[in-house]
């Protein structure tokens, strides 16, 4: 798979995914091992157990509860939880 093809990598039920736009693959990695793989840049870890691609994120939502909603443009929906809300901010430069 190529990083770019990638629209998010996360843990389901013991296992790591990378959620393509044609299909899903499922990992022979870790979590944290694809992360390093990915490297920093496009890639953000948005709870622990998911990273996105911002690349491929069509739209961001901040509740007033402290959560931020993430649209990718494939049409997933997805939450980053709270504790990683300062650092999305901060890469967004928000």
């Amino acid at each position: 798979l190529e990083p770019d093809m990638i629209y998010r990598v996360y843990a389901s039920s013991g296992k790591v995914y990378a959620e393509t736009e044609r299909d899903t693959y499922l990992l022979i990695l870790r979590l944290y091992e694809a992360e390093r793989r990915l490297g920093v840049g496009a890639f953000v870890r948005i709870s622990n157990s998911e990273i996105i691609n911002l690349k491929k994120v069509s739209g961001f939502d901040l509740s007033f509860v402290g959560t931020i909603c993430v649209s990718l443009s494939n049409g997933t929906v997805t939450y980053a939880s709270r504790r990683y809300v300062s650092k999305i901010k901060n890469l967004l430069g928000m």
